[in-house]
């Protein structure tokens, strides 16, 4: 018999044993890990806690706290296709407000029993002092929803009568019996002062007090309100009512609302921030959960790749495969529920902050606040260690199943021998992006948007399991300059990185990742903004906008519908155009179909007219055929809506209602100027506000310095007077907030994605402890070594910045093409602070180790 007897066989220690020796053994690479996994965790947990924010969120009523039911319209737009099985139905939520028929609805309403009353309930801005003085305006039968009451004098009775807020009315100097003259969406209007109210719940802005009826006019809508408050019998509860009302309201679209529920009947702040934070939350969350976990299980690889001279040893004195396995398995659970729970606490502070910035921002209402349970931590901690145990597991097959003759002489030297499903795998992620990438040249601008963060995963995928091919071809491109050189350090590290492609691909991986996604979200930005600022330059020929005070138009309120008249008629004006902007959702079938948010712009005039202050760069049609039941629409909308000139267009009003207006032109600047172009009157009755958002004025061509002046003076009598310019810093203002959101995505990413290679690197150089000292102790000066490191690191920064910026212009070229029909915009100064950013944190991440390594080498004497 030949072999080892048993008895004289090695004990070989229970995989827990083997965890914890290793553990203290190789505190550097665990340590790599643990950093790894918790900032993994970080992120995770961070869009964890926005998203079930998000999720959970409900609409505290106040407004309608006191009211015991409900009623409002269905606040979703819904686009039904198929039928049977295949019905499917893409609904969106309203971009403002959907209304109730106050006649037919009252009426079912108030035929149930249990129903006292029914009182309509519409909100509108009306404004004082040329708009400086703005009121909330509300009819009176909604007054014991806000707790007012009548102070002096009586309540309206009819359209030409209001009570005010006691405090407005003694702002104003106006006593019931006064004549108080107003600004409304049909102009100045003068009302007799009947009676002063006071609230006991009272809010920033005033309120004017009008009958019902006149308010829903005022607001633009006569026959629809906001929501009907149901006032119900004594002794009838809420509950049943509400059950009664649900049946005499059947089919006619209403929801009917009792308890919490009715909060949602208040506005849709709570909704919108609803669709913000969970969009933020599983679609940015997922991109950063991929890349995350992506990153982890390469750190996780690599702890275990570099403990290839154990594991060898291992299997030489007879540990099975097996046993290589849970040991493996036992120091990632050792590890992994630790760095998830130490990653939750810093995830917790980023998503708070994260959650604050955009309540500052406007994005959030005031009395949201962050919902922190244990869910997002447990799902942090649990992918963490999903993510340890299959990377350990997986990076651990080849040396546990390598046999026991063979084990010493594989770990002694690196081997070239990528893994054939691996390369399988890669090539096949590496095709999928390219042909995504073709595709998204070839579609419509929204399509190829939403196929970009495709791209890039699938080309970062491809790098990350094409790994050591990659960095084979790195080394001999870049190793040739660098032997060139002359330089003793320099050939040493080309020949290194030659050698160790694994190790040089482990370093790579997070380096590329961070060019390609921060490059790829903020040149995205830089292309968009400066595509928007052309649009806008050559798309706005008028020489003024008049717009709304700001206090009005902070309050809601805008420019009466009889400025634009007043405008045209004014001496040296040759055309005015008032513009009433809003949003509108388009049906679009370039990515199946579905319902579309656009900007669109209600104009007054003949096409003619606005043609005059406006060029949106017409390539199809003409504007001169715009009247009621047409609309002319940009390029990239009609490519995803697969309408054309002389098609109908499937539309829905910013209050949801549907309408089928004919495309009659079609143009190319609806980036800098709203994608939608309707008549006025088609956004009349549709629209939270019946005013303008702007008068557009061009003036006659060679007007003397005192007629221009004169002009001015007699527009800044309609509002604030203001150039081009201003409109453009405006609209660069109103766009702040989604630049600053895709520069805090690209800060969370390449945060993430700098520290994870700041880790691999510290990791690769702590491996190589023996390696540097052993070159210091046959010679080499330290100094020799150190400038080695350093050509390395710039081997694989370079090699990161070039394959990073290769994957960013594969995501955006097409992308930017398809939307702008231009190349990406990419300033120089910030591209090289990118650059520079990657080379000093790859320098800093291996010289550092480097010299610690050194200075515990030191050549003894």
């Amino acid at each position: 018999m030949t072999g080892t007897p048993p008895a004289s066989r090695p004990r070989l220690p229970a995989p827990t044993g083997l965890a914890r020796a290793a553990l203290r053994s190789q505190p550097a690479s665990f340590v790599g890990t643990l950093v790894a996994l918790a900032m993994a965790s970080m992120i995770i947990s961070a869009c964890g806690f926005l998203a079930e924010t998000g999720v959970r969120a409900h609409p505290t009523p106040h407004r309608y706290a006191s009211a015991p039911v409900v009623v409002t319209a269905d606040q979703r737009a819904h686009l039904v296709t198929g039928s049977g099985e295949d019905r499917t139905d893409a609904a969106e939520r309203v971009p403002e407000r959907a209304r109730l028929d106050v006649a037919r609805l009252s009426r079912r309403a108030e035929a149930v029993p249990a129903v006292a009353r029914v009182v309509p309930d519409v909100r509108l801005t009306v404004s004082a002092r040329h708009g400086d003085t703005p009121f909330a305006g509300q009819g009176w039968g909604s007054a014991p929803l806000t707790g007012t009451t009548l102070e002096r004098g009586t309540a309206s009775r009819s359209a030409r009568e209001l009570a005010l807020d006691s405090a407005a009315a003694d702002d104003l100097g106006a006593r019931p019996g006064d004549t108080v003259t107003l600004t409304t969406p049909d102009g100045d209007r003068a009302f007799r002062l009947t009676g002063t109210t006071a609230s006991a719940r009272p809010s920033a802005t005033p309120a004017a007090w009008f009958t019902d009826a006149r308010a829903r006019q005022l607001a633009g809508h006569p026959e629809r309100a906001d929501a009907l408050v149901v006032r119900t019998r004594p002794g009838a509860r809420p509950g049943p009512t509400a059950e009664a009302l649900r049946t005499a309201l059947r089919g006619t679209g209403a929801r009917v609302l009792t308890g919490d529920d009715r909060g949602a009947a208040e506005g849709s702040d709570i909704a919108y921030a609803q669709e913000t934070l969970t969009a933020l939350g599983f679609s940015f969350g997922g991109i950063a959960a991929l890349t995350a976990v992506f990153t982890a299980s390469g750190a996780v690889a690599l702890a275990v790749a570099q403990r290839r001279r154990e594991f060898a040893l291992l299997r030489a004195i007879g540990a099975t495969p097996r046993r290589i396995r849970r040991a493996v398995a036992t120091e990632a659970l050792c590890v992994a529920p630790l760095a998830g729970l130490l990653g939750a606490l810093p995830g917790l502070g980023l998503a708070r902050w994260w959650f604050d910035a955009l309540r500052d921002r406007g994005a959030l209402p005031d009395g949201m606040e962050l919902l922190v349970t244990g869910t997002p931590v447990g799902a942090a901690v649990g992918t963490v260690a999903v993510t340890a145990l299959l990377a350990g597991h997986l990076a651990a097959r080849r040396p546990s199943r390598t046999a026991p003759g063979l084990a010493l002489s594989e770990a002694a030297h690196e081997r070239f021998r990528p893994g054939l499903v691996r390369t399988v795998l890669g090539l096949a992620a590496l095709a999928g992006g390219v042909a995504l990438a073709r595709a998204a040249g070839g579609a419509g601008g929204e399509e190829a948007a939403d196929l970009a963060p495709a791209v890039v995963l699938l080309l970062m995928t491809a790098v990350a399991l094409l790994g050591q091919y990659v960095a084979k071809c790195c080394a001999w491109l870049l190793g040739l300059p660098l032997r060139a050189a002359g330089s003793a350090a320099a050939g040493l590290a080309a020949a290194n990185s030659w050698a160790h492609a694994r190790r040089l691909a482990s370093a790579l991986t997070p380096v590329v990742l961070a060019m390609a996604f921060c490059s790829t979200l903020v040149f995205l930005r830089t292309s968009e903004d400066e595509q928007t600022a052309r649009q806008q330059r050559a798309g706005l020929t008028a020489d003024h906008l008049v717009r709304p005070p700001a206090a009005a138009a902070e309050a809601g309120a805008g420019l009466p519908r009889t400025a634009a008249h007043r405008a045209a008629a004014l001496p040296g004006v040759s055309a005015a155009v008032g513009v009433r902007r809003a949003q509108v959702l388009v049906a679009v079938r370039s990515d199946g179909t579905s319902l579309r948010t656009a900007e669109a712009q209600g104009v007054t005039g003949t096409g003619r007219a606005l043609r005059e202050v406006q060029d949106p760069g017409v390539a199809a049609g003409s504007l001169d055929g715009l009247r009621p039941g047409t609309v002319a629409v940009d390029r990239l909308l009609a490519d995803g809506a697969r309408a054309g000139a002389g098609d109908r267009l499937d539309l829905r009003l910013p209050d949801g209602t549907r309408t089928r207006p004919r495309v009659i032109a079609v143009y190319t600047r609806g980036t800098g100027l709203p994608a939608v172009t309707l008549p006025r009157s088609a956004l009349d009755g549709h629209t939270a506000s019946a005013y303008d958002s702007e008068v557009l004025v061009r003036t006659e061509p060679g007007p003397g310095p005192d007629a221009a002046a004169r002009t001015a003076r007699a527009l800044g009598r309609l509002g604030d007077v203001q150039d081009k310019a201003a409109r453009a810093r405006a609209a660069d203002r109103d766009r702040a907030v989604n630049r600053w959101g895709n520069g805090v995505m690209a800060a969370v990413l390449a945060g993430f994605a700098a520290v994870a290679a700041a880790n691999t690197l510290v990791m690769t150089v702590a491996e190589r402890r023996r390696e540097l000292g052993m070159l210091h102790r046959i010679g080499a000066t330290r100094g020799q070594v150190l400038r080695m490191v350093r050509w390395e690191a710039l081997l694989v920064a370079v090699s990161g910045v070039g394959l990073g910026t290769a994957l960013a212009l594969a995501t955006l070229t097409p992308m930017v093409h398809a939307l702008f029909g231009a190349a990406p915009t990419i300033p120089p100064g910030l591209y090289a602070a990118f650059a520079g950013a990657v080379v000093a944190l790859a320098l800093l991440a291996t010289e550092l180790p480097a010299r610690q390594a050194l200075r515990a080498h030191r050549p003894r004497r």
